[in-house]
């Protein structure tokens, strides 16, 4: 494992819902999940801030891919996840990526493109920074998905991911965030 990854996995582990998390999720059963998005990236900031590592996260995020992409086989996973962290004094959200692109468009106003795994959603964030996900196996061995790395992320670097045109869901978390973090460097979402 690269040192980046390992400082990086350490560093989020540090917090407990996140460990949890991923210890948990590891016996669900679920070939293709990731725990991804604000709780990773937020958890790094929180200590290098010198702030709780839970300070500040609003929802921990999972992905995962089913092809069964039926309401009441989503469900039926949102009420297993709920049950395995009802423990938690967190808000714990799963949400099928294979599902996305039926009600994303008629949402946000134009198409998500196909999916084929978890790991499409974690590339198509507006933010590089926070497009990483983290998956652990029943042996405790962990992965982690970085399509645009982890370098950002621990220095602090909010690059945008134009891939979809969510400029104002952009400027509005990263104006939250940087009122929260201030240490943090945000760069500007690019003109059209």
């Amino acid at each position: 494992m690269r040192d980046i990854e390992a400082r990086f996995l350490a560093m989020v582990r540090q917090n407990l819902n996140n460990d949890v998390i991923l210890n948990r999720m590891a016996t669900v059963g679920l070939a293709d999940w990731w725990l991804t998005a604000g709780c990773l990236a937020q958890t790094v900031w929180n200590l290098q801030a010198g702030f709780a590592t839970d300070a500040h996260i609003a929802d921990y995020d999972l992905f995962y891919f089913d092809a069964d992409t039926s309401f009441e086989a989503e469900d039926r996973v949102i009420a297993q996840i709920a049950d395995l962290f009802a423990d938690l004094p967190v808000r714990v959200e799963i949400r099928n990526q294979a599902r996305v692109p039926i009600w994303y468009e008629a949402k946000y106003g134009f198409p998500y493109g196909p999916v084929t795994c978890a790991a499409d959603g974690i590339a198509r964030f507006a933010y590089q920074t926070t497009a990483i996900g983290i998956a652990q196996q029943p042996d405790g061995a962990c992965y982690v998905h970085a399509p645009f790395g982890l370098e950002n992320v621990m220095a602090g670097r909010v690059v945008p991911n134009p891939v979809l045109p969510v400029g104002d869901v952009y400027r509005q978390k990263t104006g939250r965030w940087g009122k929260i973090w201030p240490q943090l460097s945000i760069q500007l979402w690019p003109d059209p």
